[in-house]
């Protein structure tokens, strides 16, 4: 292949259906790691990454996935405006084996703009929990010729073969401008029916029928999406992933416990025998080390459940979710694709808010990206492990998984809310493609689960370490200075501010107001400030625990008041990151505004609607 020294540089964009392959495609080219799941919508925003091949530099170019050019949710009019202004040099049209007949609608329509198109078959090397393997049932040589010539070529995006032949031939597509055939060309003026009929008789072509019973997917949705036990398997579930993020976690816990302990004792023996200034010692000590280690003691949990999830998600069960819920998204005004980002959020709220672009309508996102933030992330499982096992020590797994249902509740709840006061017609039917199940991949989780660790390392190295200094300085410092009296602190004086509000709400003094303020640069701060204004060196050790719980209560603090606290920190106002993605992505600044005043406004009523109930049901 000899290409002129003027297209030295190729643009490539990735199109095909939601759930094709087309990262896992784009990962494998380009060597970035972005997030891929078994399930429609996880790409959501375009990305562009660069490869060499046989000296062409490659600007590859992943999109959101789209069924048509017709369609109208935010990502698809992206690709669609993207492809038809002409960014791409060649385009590659991924589609999913299994389903190839429901790509090529997409694939017709994507030879009718000025761009040459190359079709790649991608195999998953899916196999079924029995490890059978399902034979490739489509003829590409056949189907190269009723395509006019378009060049198709068969591809796996996760094992990385056939990914030489296919730069190649997108390479040559863009040298010689690709061919359109006149059949294809002229497939976007055919109605809807014409359409369907054409492919068809493409599909009685090349379809290659072998005889297949029952597979695995439709045994397993038999139970998994029972209109009766789908939602409980569901909530089992869930109830299961929390045991081993307890159970399982736990075990290397005291590990990392003692580590900070050795690192303590260390750091204060150095301090000691180098003559540092009282100050120095004290933010390091009671600051700095104390903040960030109460956040890293929780990471094998963090894992466990990082882990938990990720299984989930390449198994293809999160879309059956979806179908699951559609019932109960739709009592809140919402379809069940809107589950989806739903589910994001038990991961963090950002790409939650970002995913909401799924979903059609401006009011409908909204009414989603509200409902997402009650999702638990897992800088907020930092706060329920603590308190869970102070407070709950033979339930905590139980009492974790009961804020997270309750968070699921709030979420349709405040959704209903919006939904009736907007005066909105329920939504339709939901269309929503179903994954095959995949025997999840160990190499992709362990990518999922390395990812979210570093980004909640990067985390306590930076946000937490910079709310820890602050909280310090606002602790040890008043009017007058540098205070031995933490009470004469600026961090008390506002503390006390809020204190009523806080005592009434049933989540205790002032230290626990500064500990929550704490927590709107990041939830994981909620723990570090606890730890920094307790002067516990390591609160989530056994020994830190015991004495944060003996101090907790002394002052009147109870089990009921944990669970108060575990509320109110579920619900109350996003991190700072959060807010800035709600702005972003909704550009209405006041809408952004009345949405964090609403949520603490709601956390408050929450948690002392449980406050005063629970202490009436339990007043022991």
């Amino acid at each position: 292949m000899n290409m002129p020294k003027e297209r030295r540089t190729l643009t490539i964009g990735l199109v095909g259906n939601p759930n094709c392959g087309k990262t896992t495609l784009f990962n494998a080219l380009t060597g970035i790691r972005l997030k891929t799941a078994n399930w429609p919508g996880v790409t959501v925003e375009k990305a562009s990454g660069w490869l060499s091949f046989e000296g062409i530099q490659i600007h590859l170019i992943d999109l959101p996935g789209i069924y048509s050019l017709d369609d109208s949710s935010a990502e698809e009019k992206e690709t669609g405006q993207w492809l038809q202004t002409g960014g791409a040099d060649v385009i590659i049209n991924v589609a999913d084996s299994s389903v190839l007949e429901r790509s090529l609608a997409l694939t017709l329509q994507l030879t009718s703009l000025d761009v040459p198109v190359v079709l790649a078959v991608n195999q998953f090397g899916r196999k079924t929990f029995k490890g059978q393997s399902q034979p490739l049932d489509w003829n590409l040589g056949q189907l190269q010729r009723c395509l006019g010539g378009l060049p198709c070529l068969s591809i796996s995006a996760r094992k990385g073969t056939g990914l030489y032949e296919l730069l190649r031939a997108a390479s040559a597509a863009a040298c010689s401008g690709g061919q359109k055939s006149r059949i294809c060309s002229e497939f976007c003026y055919r109605s809807i029916e014409q359409r369907y009929q054409y492919i068809e008789e493409i599909c009685s072509k090349c379809h290659e029928k072998t005889e297949h019973g029952p597979g695995w997917t439709d045994r397993a949705d038999r139970w998994l999406m029972h209109p009766v036990l789908g939602i409980p398997i569901f909530l089992f579930l869930m109830a299961f992933v929390f045991f081993l993020t307890f159970s399982v976690g736990n075990i290397p816990k005291h590990g990392i416990d003692r580590m900070m302990e050795c690192c303590l004792e260390t750091v204060e023996y150095i301090f000691s025998q180098t003559g540092t200034a009282q100050w120095l010692k004290s933010l390091v000590l009671e600051g700095i080390i104390p903040g960030v280690g109460s956040v890293l003691s929780f990471l094998p949990n963090m894992i466990i459940l990082f882990f938990a999830l990720s299984i989930l998600e390449e198994s293809g069960y999160m879309a059956r979710v979806s179908y699951v819920m559609n019932e109960t998204m739709g009592m809140a005004g919402l379809s069940g694709k809107a589950f989806l980002p739903l589910m994001l959020g038990f991961g963090c709220t950002v790409p939650a808010v970002v995913a909401s672009r799924i979903v059609e309508g401006d009011t409908q996102r909204k009414r989603t990206i509200l409902a997402a933030h009650f999702m638990s992330c897992p800088a907020r499982m930092t706060v329920y492990v603590l308190f869970s096992q102070m407070f709950f020590p033979e339930h905590a797994a139980l009492a974790a998984c009961s804020i997270y249902l309750a968070g699921m509740g709030a979420a349709v709840l405040t959704a209903a809310v919006h939904w009736k006061l907007s005066g909105e017609r329920r939504e339709g039917c939901l269309l929503l493609e179903l994954p095959e199940y995949r025997m999840p991949s160990v190499t992709c989780a362990a990518l999922c689960v390395w990812d979210k660790t570093e980004e909640y390392l990067a985390k306590a190295g930076t946000t937490i370490l910079l709310s820890s200094v602050l909280l310090w300085f606002l602790v040890h410092t008043g009017p007058s200075g540098l205070v031995s009296d933490i009470g004469s602190s600026f961090a008390a004086s506002a503390g006390r501010l809020l204190e009523p509000f806080f005592t009434l709400a049933g989540i205790g003094n002032w230290k626990a107001a500064a500990a929550l303020l704490s927590g709107l640069s990041a939830k994981e701060a909620v723990v570090s400030g606890f730890s920094v204004l307790y002067g516990i060196k390591n609160i989530s050790s056994a020994t830190g625990m015991a004495q944060f719980k003996t101090e907790l209560l002394a002052s009147g603090f109870g089990p009921v008041n944990a669970y108060a606290l575990m509320i109110f920190c579920l619900l109350y106002t996003p991190c700072a990151a959060g807010m800035a993605v709600i702005q972003s992505e909704t550009k209405d600044l006041k809408w952004t505004i009345f949405m964090a005043a609403f949520q603490l406004l709601f956390a408050f009523m929450a948690a002392a609607a449980v406050y005063h109930i629970g202490s009436i049901l339990f007043p022991g």
